[in-house]
């Protein structure tokens, strides 16, 4: 008896990981084999070379004037291109795509997932929980699933230790071969029952109408609207690094995709709080689980096949690096994956001209190719700066050639000043305005991270470079704080109404 017991549990975990491991290969194989040319898993070692060869090509232009004046206009135009957006006039919402929205009852509620990758998120686990227990989203149309690495046990430990207000599905994800984000959301997918599927990071705080916000969108759109975004704002304050990360978010965020969203381009897709159509989400293949920042890849994959994105006035908070070395691992890992869409969207541009139009295309090129190219190409302007300062004393020829370094480097960091000015006066964060003035060294260490991941992607094209989370406990205080303030916000509200049941004694 005992031996065929020990031989039904043998085979019991035998089948169990062979479902991981199926469920692996498809995670990692379905896009590459359905769309080869849509992975970057397809990209040969020459293709991933193009961006440093791009670098190096940057720097040698700073040798002759020609040269450095056509390098100028490229990285201009996306600065331009930027300026433009931010200051076009756009309507708030587009009459011609709205239908009446209302839900009479709970019945009436569709199934929502929330798939939240983690790996090494053991202290993150209770804060994201509660996060999401306090969506105002009736908790029986809630599909939760926590995608874990499957040696992972410390994470799983702590999913296990909390109490749970709400069901919650567990899924493991196979620790073979690739070990990034995406590959884990594609192992979820298949589990998802919702309608509608959110993406959060394991820090991520939501605000509490985020989900009815999307609903809300996505019943009031034509069909075509696959996906919306919710904006990220970072509320960590203990460097200047994480003060200016702030500012970026709110310029991102706030400012600049809900333009390019009413504009009718593509978005490129911020990497958490992205809501899909489920349906839509699987029609397109999921993530690149070879591309390191999967959710710029997705936003210009669903453009390429006929859908839209868009925004919604929604928050999440989240933590941001605090120190040099965390923010360069994040950012390298930004840039890399950056490049890597480049690269494969840009296999066949005349296909890709096709599909998402003159403006779609150039947008394309501005934002997602523009963001690498001025990165890498900032260190030219810089050393050509360098080189006219120590010539320019009694020659005249070097004089003019600094101004005109000066010329193309400012619009650069006044717009980025600007923007980011711009963003924090629409938080209601003025208080953190005055790091603006280090846009030139933040720009500095956006050139040593686009240099590295140029690098890495010669080298180790799908390394995932996670980001710590869990580091700054006063972001984590003043989730608590504006947690317990929206509660009380909510519970007001609902005795204003009269909707707060009484509990007798």
């Amino acid at each position: 008896m005992e031996v065929g017991v020990g031989r039904r549990a043998a085979a019991l975990g035998d089948t169990i990981d062979n479902v991981l491991i199926a469920a692996g290969v498809r995670a990692t194989e379905q896009l590459k084999s359905s769309w080869p040319k849509l992975s970057a898993a397809s990209l040969n070692k020459v293709t991933n070379a193009v961006p440093l060869l791009l670098g190096v090509l940057a720097l040698a232009a700073m040798c002759t004037t020609p040269s450095m004046i056509v390098l100028s206009i490229f990285v201009v135009l996306p600065i331009a291109f930027r300026v433009w957006v931010v200051a076009h006039s756009v309507p708030s919402r587009d009459p011609s795509t709205s239908r009446s929205f209302s839900i009479a009852t709970n019945e009436e509620w569709p199934v929502y997932s929330v798939i939240a990758p983690l790996r090494g998120e053991a202290r993150m686990v209770d804060q994201l929980l509660s996060a999401i227990e306090r969506l105002d989203y009736p908790p029986a149309k809630l599909d939760v699933i926590l995608a874990v690495e499957a040696d992972d046990s410390d994470t799983r430990t702590a999913i296990t230790a909390r109490q749970h207000r709400i069901p919650i599905t567990v899924i493991p994800s196979p620790p073979a071969e690739l070990r990034t984000k995406p590959k884990a959301l594609n192992v979820a997918l298949p589990f998802a029952r919702g309608m509608f599927t959110v993406i959060y990071d394991a820090e991520d705080r939501p605000e509490r109408n985020q989900l009815r916000r999307a609903l809300q969108a996505f019943r009031s759109a034509n069909d075509d609207l696959a996906c919306v975004q919710a904006r990220l704002c970072t509320d960590t304050d203990t460097s200047w690094l994480s003060c200016y990360f702030s500012a970026e978010y709110a310029a991102h965020f706030d400012i600049f995709l809900p333009k390019l969203a009413a504009l009718g381009l593509p978005l490129p897709l911020g990497g958490s709080s992205n809501h899909f159509r489920t349906r839509i989400l699987r029609e397109v293949g999921g993530w690149d689980p070879h591309n390191v920042t999967e959710d710029a890849d997705l936003g210009m994959r669903l453009a390429r096949f006929g859908y839209r994105s868009g925004v919604i006035d929604s928050t999440t908070y989240e933590e941001a690096p605090a120190n040099v070395c965390v923010w360069l691992g994040q950012r390298s890992r930004w840039f890399k994956g950056w490049m890597q869409t480049w690269l494969v969207h840009m296999r066949e541009p005349r296909q890709l001209f096709l599909k998402l139009g003159l403006s779609g295309f150039l947008t394309f090129q501005l934002i997602v190719g523009g963001n690498a190219l001025i990165a890498l190409a900032h260190p030219a302007f810089l050393l050509g700066l360098g080189w006219e300062l120590i010539q320019s004393t009694g020659d005249h020829a070097a004089a003019v050639r600094l101004q005109y370094y000066i010329a193309a480097a400012a619009p650069g960091y006044c717009a980025s000043a600007a923007f980011g000015f711009i963003g924090l006066w629409q938080r209601r964060m003025l208080q953190k305005a005055s790091i603006l003035v280090l846009t030139p060294v933040h720009w500095l260490l956006l050139s040593v991270a686009a240099w590295c991941a140029a690098w890495e992607l010669i080298v180790s094209p799908f390394r995932w470079r996670k980001t710590e989370h869990g580091l700054d406990k006063g972001a984590r205080a003043n989730g608590r704080i504006r947690a317990l303030l929206e509660l009380e916000r909510h519970l007001t509200d609902l005795q204003r109404r009269g909707q707060l049941p009484e509990i007798s004694g």
